[in-house]
């Protein structure tokens, strides 16, 4: 071994994270200016050189394009309408990634845009084709940077619940099988009350489970000064990212080498703990819900059957169906009270489900014809929720 493969490997070791998704906001990478922070972006940029050079792999999901759009054309100042947002986009993607492209570059890495929408990600092969994409690029040591396609995301740029970056670094960081998600802006972290208004604010530094005392603490789901997001955003991102078995850090991004202290294991900012072991792919695409396309209400002796048991649906449980899906699409499972229970992939389209439903598992074949098995939904394609 070289002195330089050893010097890796000891860099290597002393990292408690090695495959990490971050964040990086509007208001961090502007500097709370109107155009992107070369200094701010270089900073980060050789963060990441950094852990990419210990062995690390890092997905950067950035905000910004339309920042870097508002500052190639300066004349459309004050105007903040969707279609002008979305030309914004457009012209300031490219400008975005060039700079990536030559910061990362001058340190002899290889960057690959990565535009995700919601659509992308919204059925079961779109799924697994941007995961293939993205662990292959990380195999082949790339670094993808990944952002919201704001150009036809009208949800993002109106700031809808899934649409913001927050909500898509969750997915992602879930996508990979991330060690950690790290939502770098431009506050420390979660805090008692808003900091900026109340001086004896306390930051949190760690949240066992996302509560409602916890989301009032974030406030307002909203906007922020120049961004999509605000903290609600980033709650509600780590409430999906750790039901999926990645722990959460927002933290502020100006902290000196925030990036290499966190794959560190050192405690800066806000720390969101998983809430469950990691979970195979199929079933964090059925968590995520982007692809949800209707209800199964089930009696109480099925809810029980799920929750106690963890047995598959049968189709004997089902009282109601709502919504239109074919089968092995993604739907929830709700119980007499309609509370959900469990989101799975189901065996047997909509229809079928409303022939069979309350029928014993061997009437199946009588009543339509065919079976596709015994379950409405088998166990190993259902989450819990």
């Amino acid at each position: 071994m070289s002195a330089d493969e050893a010097s890796r490997k000891e860099r290597g070791d002393s990292l408690r994270y090695r495959r990490i998704v971050a964040k990086l906001g509007t208001n961090l990478l502007t500097a709370g200016s109107d155009r992107l922070d070369l200094d701010t972006m270089s900073s980060l940029v050789a963060q990441v050189a950094r852990l990419h050079a210990a062995g690390a792999e890092v997905i950067l999901v950035t905000s910004g394009a339309i920042a870097a759009g508002r500052q190639r054309l300066g004349h459309v100042h004050g105007r903040r309408d969707i279609p002008i947002r979305q030309v914004l986009a457009a012209v300031g993607q490219s400008h975005l990634m060039q700079s990536y492209d030559q910061l990362f570059a001058a340190r002899g890495i290889v960057i690959a845009q990565t535009l995700l929408t919601k659509r992308d990600l919204s059925d079961r092969v779109g799924y697994l084709n941007a995961r293939n994409t993205l662990l292959a690029l990380l195999e082949l040591r790339a670094v993808p940077i990944v952002n919201e396609n704001d150009v036809v995301a009208v949800e993002e740029i109106e700031g809808a619940k899934i649409g913001d970056n927050d909500n898509l670094s969750a997915l992602v960081a879930n996508l990979v099988d991330a060690d950690l998600l790290a939502l770098l802006t431009d506050t420390g972290g979660l805090y008692t009350a808003d900091p900026r208004l109340d001086p004896s604010a306390k930051l949190i530094a760690r949240v066992e489970r996302i509560d409602d005392e916890v989301e009032r603490l974030a406030g307002p789901s909203g906007p922020g000064e120049r961004g999509t997001g605000g903290m609600a955003t980033k709650v509600q991102a780590a409430r999906l990212a750790t039901s999926g078995g990645t722990p959460v850090v927002i933290v502020n991004g100006d902290e000196p080498d925030v990036l290499v202290r966190l794959a560190r294991g050192e405690e800066l900012g806000t720390l969101f703990p998983a809430q469950v072991d990691r979970m195979e792919s199929r079933k964090r695409w059925m968590l995520s819900r982007l692809a949800v396309r209707g209800r199964i209400i089930v009696d109480v002796g099925a809810a029980r059957a799920l929750r106690r048991d963890k047995k598959s649906l049968l189709p004997a449980g089902v009282r109601e169906v709502d919504g239109t899906f074919e089968r092995g699409e993604a739907v929830d499972i709700c119980g007499p009270d309609g509370e959900r229970i469990a989101c799975g992939i189901a065996n047997y389209g909509r229809d079928e489900i409303e022939t069979i439903r309350g029928l014993r598992s061997e009437r199946i074949a009588e009543a339509l014809g065919y079976e596709y098995g015994a379950e409405v939904v088998h166990r190993n394609n259902l989450v819990l929720l």
